[in-house]
Order: C-alpha cells, then sequence, then structure tokens
C-alpha cells in the first residue's frame, strides 16, 4: 500500500479473498455485535477460508482469552483456534516484558484476559497498589468492573509506577448500541492521575508487530469498522484496509476521514471480502468521479451527486469528491442529502 494521500477507495479485479493471504479481523462491529452473529459473516468467513485465505481475529477488547474468544465464534459457526486471536491483551503484555525484570508484579485493572497474557510473558498479575507492583495495567473489564479498581490503578500511578493500557476505544459496540470502552475507563485514571499511559492496541505499532509475529501474514488485509483503530492501524502498519459498515462508522464520518483514516477499500459487510471492488473513474474535473451509475462532485459547500444505481457505489464516488476536495485535511462540505438519497 501507498502512504501517499489516498483520495478515492481503490478498485480491485479479483475477490479480495484471492488478492491477499490473510484478512485480519476486527471482531466487534465486524464478526458479531452483542455475542450474536453479523448478517453474512458466517457464510461470508466460511467462503473466504474455503478459498485459501487465513482468517485472524484481531481486538482490542482485553477482556476475555483468546480460547474463550475462539470457543465463542466456533459456536457461531466459525470454526476458530485460539492460535488464530490476537488480543491488545497480548500486545500490551510483551510491550510491559520488554521493560520490567522477569517475574515482575502487574497490576490489573481489567479481566481476565489480561492475567492470561500477562501470565504467558512471565509476569505476575497483582490485585492492590500495596503489591509493589513495577507496572500497572488497564483494560477493558465489562460493565461490572467495580469503581475501586481505578483508585487502585490511581494510587500506583501517582506513586510513580509505570501505566499502561492495553487499548484507549473510547467507544464498544454491544447489542443495545454503543456502550463505553476501555478508552473511557483510562480517562478516569488519567484525570486523576495527570499521567498518561504507554498504549499498546491499535492503531498503534505494539498490535499490528503482535498480530504479524503471531500470524507471520505476508499480504495481509485488515478489516475493521473503526477508522481510528482498525484503519488508522492499517495505515500505521503500511497495509491494504478493507471498511465494513456494520459498526460504528457512518457515511458522514466516511466522507470527512483525514488521510490516515481512509480505507483502501469499502463494503457493506463481509460479503466484501468475496467480491472485486469496482473502479472509480474521474479526476474531479468538472465531470465529477464516476462509480457504476452514479457521478459525484465537490462545489462550493456541499457534495453533490446525480444518477441512479446500487448505494455502495454512490457512497464509493463520494468519497473520492471528498478526499480530493480535502486533500491532506478532512473534507468539511456538507454530504448530507447526498447521503440521505444513497439512504445512508
Amino acid at each position: 500500500m501507498s502512504q501517499g494521500v489516498r483520495t478515492r477507495p481503490e478498485g480491485s479485479g479479483q475477490p479480495l479473498s484471492e488478492a491477499y493471504d490473510t484478512a485480519l479481523l476486527d471482531l466487534d462491529g465486524v464478526v458479531y455485535a452483542g455475542g450474536s452473529a453479523i448478517a453474512h459473516a458466517v457464510d461470508s468467513l466460511a467462503q473466504a477460508r474455503s478459498g485459501g485465505m487465513r482468517l485472524a481475529y484481531v481486538t482490542n477488547n482485553a477482556l476475555r482469552t483468546p480460547d474463550t474468544v475462539a470457543g465463542h465464534l466456533t459456536e457461531l459457526g466459525i470454526p476458530t483456534g485460539a492460535d488464530d486471536v490476537i488480543t491488545s491483551a497480548q500486545a500490551v503484555a510483551r510491550l510491559i516484558s520488554e521493560q520490567v525484570p522477569a517475574g515482575a508484579r502487574v497490576l490489573v485493572i481489567g479481566g481476565e484476559g489480561l492475567r492470561v497474557a500477562l501470565r504467558e510473558r512471565g509476569l505476575v498479575p497483582v490485585e492492590s497498589a500495596n503489591d509493589d507492583p513495577a507496572a500497572v495495567v488497564q483494560g477493558f473489564g465489562g460493565p461490572d468492573l467495580p469503581w475501586g479498581r481505578f483508585a487502585e490503578a490511581s494510587y500506583a500511578v501517582r506513586r510513580g509506577v509505570p501505566w499502561f493500557a492495553s487499548n484507549t476505544d473510547l467507544t464498544i459496540p454491544s447489542g443495545r448500541g454503543i456502550a463505553p470502552g476501555n478508552g473511557a475507563a483510562v480517562e478516569v485514571v488519567r484525570i486523576a492521575t495527570g499521567a498518561e499511559p504507554q498504549v499498546a492496541g491499535k492503531p498503534l505499532p505494539p498490535m499490528h508487530r503482535e498480530t504479524i509475529i503471531r500470524t507471520g501474514a505476508e499480504r495481509p488485509l485488515v478489516v475493521g469498522d473503526r477508522l481510528d483503530t482498525d484503519i488508522e492501524g492499517a495505515f500505521n502498519g503500511g497495509v491494504d484496509s478493507l471498511l465494513v459498515l456494520t459498526g460504528v462508522t457512518d457515511g458522514a464520518q466516511l466522507l470527512a476521514a483525514p488521510p490516515h483514516h481512509r480505507p483502501t477499500y469499502v463494503d457493506a459487510d463481509l460479503r466484501g471480502l468475496l467480491t472485486g471492488q469496482p473502479e472509480i473513474t474521474g479526476d474531479g474535473d468538472g465531470a465529477g468521479f464516476r462509480c457504476g451509475g452514479w457521478t459525484a462532485t465537490a462545489g462550493a459547500d456541499r457534495l453533490e451527486l446525480t444518477g441512479d444505481g446500487e448505494a455502495l457505489d454512490g457512497l464509493r464516488a463520494l468519497c473520492a469528491a471528498a478526499w480530493t476536495a480535502a486533500g491532506e485535511g478532512s473534507c468539511a462540505l456538507d454530504g448530507g442529502k447526498a447521503l440521505a438519497r444513497l439512504g445512508l
């Protein structure tokens, strides 16, 4: 993938499952939401796998262990082994292990996924700031994490103990909507201490490094629903990405994306792995950008869309118009009317 400024989604003459050897799939908002499989996910992943594509599941959620995640995916009809799951807990545990002595104690503010990952790296999880920890690590602990756990982290961090976070996602998808994520909990400790944690998860390099170490991928495709974690992480790692619209990102956010949040490809859901991607033609002159039966142009204060056809083709054309107009910035043109016409 070129690290130049992307001005349009790319086309692909072959199915993405054939163009790339490994899909690095986010989970929440991509494969499932609230524990239930997202529409078309099970069948699409089965077809991609049967065609020879390796599937690896890469999640910023540090709560569950790889064994638990693999078991859940298998129950959903997606056969998965623990080795196919890479979590931010594993990435942050490696980061900590490189900075503290072997066998050091680590104060855990989070769930079992963090504890298992720390033990894998020869570290000892503890529960109190009074246990003489060499580090503090914070990860998503679920909706029932007691408030007092944040106090324990704050006590240790204010004493100068190094602070680590699995990730800083402010929100997480659930079956009932969008809920606060680990980033919201990290903010609690940041406010109490004035400190800044070292962060391992997407979109930062430690997570990409962990993923490549564990999968050995040579031509990976990052598949995600979030611009600020999945797509930015792919950009930082210099690899291609597919944004699916089954999670938190909507059309308006996509059109306004700055260069490091612009995906290589855009599709509705995981069926996009099984198909090629249409080319967008035009160079932004008076004729605009064309995809399928749609033509998009950037006016003085808003994006214009003419034609008819598949809604996704219209969205792709709008991306080209918006990203070209924005250049290295974020598009401020009003795309509301054009998106409404597409039902997005």
